[in-house]
């Protein structure tokens, strides 16, 4: 019988301690600032990881979580595509003031667990409704999208990729602010953020970077009861091109190359995000309704339209779901030439998804999650997979395991 390859152990304690000390360095030097006095000051480090296996029905194409990985799985468990390991501290300096540093180690866009830091940023509330954040935050394009590398806080294995795919944006450098207001035995809340995107997406070998790309959003929430109700906008602004321009003028003439760049370029070109999301979640039932819409400003992307419906019933410590996801992509334009026809159709995907697992909370702040997904698709339909061959039809069956946990 085959052994998962999940991780190596002695591999993951390593890299777990790398994002131990990177997390405490940060917060040491915030702590050696002079502290003021009797302000009732309070230090907690806490912390979240996924030990993940995946594996599909195929090897015409590899499956990734997410674009910022630039491998994925085909026919043989692989333990990268889930595992993730974060630290999180916090330094509550005075009732209005508090610090906030998280170090994550992921698989990522070069290839490798390299920690980062997530967040970093201080916040101040003057009073229970108004909250101002300053620094390295996560981004909240989506509902729910802030929390996508925290597995536990997931019913499911992971974030549904048909809805979260055409998200790259993990953290941005900048500021936001939240008011909420009640309205009876109801609340209403809003957030704005404006920010520096940081971050690179793998294209092939190379990567895209994103890093400076200023984006800006905002939504409005309101809560009833169980049910919590989401609409948001978001939009950002690329500053740099591709990294494909050396292929295009390795194989054309000048004119022509630069003319088919021009066609596809990304500098300068805004793109924006549409979302709704509707969550319920009491007793035994959990429910959640997403749509989004996704308005590409270059010609090198596809516009997209999005969803997905989940719902679970718990059974004591297990949690049987049932969900299904949809997601189509539509071209902004057409071109003869096939190198530029090439590159748009990487964006393409038309699928839908039956997603059916179990979660079990084994014991508090630790569960195991066992999980399928039953992608049908188009064979055009080749984002975000990667190195996917002729043979490629946009049939695959994913099985994943986890084991996630907070501490």
């Amino acid at each position: 019988m085959a052994i998962i390859p999940i991780l190596n152990l002695s591999e993951m304690l390593h890299r777990s301690a790398r994002v131990l000390g990177l997390t405490l360095a940060v917060l040491s030097a915030a702590l050696a600032l002079p502290a003021i006095a009797d302000n009732g000051s309070r230090f907690s480090v806490s912390g979240f990881a996924t030990v993940g296996a995946v594996r599909t029905s195929s090897d015409d194409v590899e499956f990734v979580r997410d674009i910022s990985q630039p491998r994925g799985a085909r026919s043989q468990w692989n333990g990268r595509v889930d595992s993730v390991f974060g630290l999180q501290a916090s330094w509550r300096m005075t009732p209005e003031f508090e610090a906030v540093v998280q170090g994550v180690s992921r698989y990522s866009y070069d290839r490798t667990f390299t920690p980062e830091i997530a967040w970093a940023y201080l916040k101040y509330e003057p009073n229970p409704a108004l909250s101002l954040r300053f620094g390295r935050l996560g981004t909240e394009f989506f509902m729910l999208a802030d929390s996508r590398m925290v597995g536990y806080s997931y019913l499911t294995v992971r974030p549904p990729g048909d809805y979260f795919w055409y998200l790259p944006f993990f953290s941005v450098n900048g500021a936001d602010a939240a008011l909420t207001v009640p309205l009876g035995d109801n609340m209403l809340s809003g957030k704005v953020y404006y920010g520096i995107a940081d971050g690179k997406i793998p294209l092939a070998d190379r990567q895209w970077k994103i890093d400076g790309s200023p984006l800006m959003g905002a939504y409005l929430e309101y809560q009833t009861g169980a049910w919590v109700l989401r609409g948001s906008y978001a939009n950002i602004r690329f500053n740099s091109s591709l990294p494909i321009a050396d292929q295009f003028y390795a194989v054309l003439p000048p004119n022509l190359a630069r003319a088919s760049l021009d066609y596809i370029e990304t500098d300068g070109t805004r793109s924006h995000y549409y979302s709704l999301g509707l969550v319920y979640d009491s007793g035994p039932w959990q429910f959640q309704l997403m749509l989004n819409s996704v308005d590409q400003g270059s010609r090198a992307f596809e516009n997209s339209r999005a969803g997905y419906v989940l719902a679970g019933y718990r059974l004591g410590s297990v949690t049987p779901y049932l969900g299904y996801s949809l997601v189509d992509s539509t071209r902004r334009g057409t071109t003869a030439h096939p190198g530029v026809a090439r590159v748009q159709a990487d964006s393409r995907t038309q699928q839908g998804t039956v997603i059916i697992g179990a979660r079990w909370d084994a014991m508090r702040n630790l569960a195991f999650k066992a999980q399928w997904d039953a992608i049908r698709g188009d064979p055009s339909s080749i984002f975000p997979y990667r190195r996917e061959t002729a043979d490629w039809d946009g049939r695959l069956d994913v099985f994943s395991l986890t084991m996630d946990f907070v501490f």
